[in-house]
């Protein structure tokens, strides 16, 4: 679930930050503990995300203990 979470639920216009908070179980400052973690400019928009930065954003979501979409709707 969660690598179709970050492929499929981020808005494309808008800035990295803001779109991974439609992430269920992200907020703002989850999103930008992420994004810094991954090593990527808070100021790009989703649509400007390289190959490399989508999978490290990936990568930095999938090795963080964080539940989220269906592992937070279970309870």
């Amino acid at each position: 679930p969660r690598r179709s979470a970050v492929s499929c639920k981020l808005t494309r216009n808008k800035k990295i930050a803001y779109a991974l908070t439609y992430i269920h179980g992200i907020g703002l400052t989850t999103a930008k503990k992420l994004i810094e973690l991954a090593e990527i400019d808070s100021d790009l928009r989703v649509y400007d995300l390289t190959t490399e930065q989508a999978v490290a954003l990936r990568q930095t979501i999938e090795s963080s203990d964080l539940k989220l979409e269906g592992d937070l709707r279970r309870f």
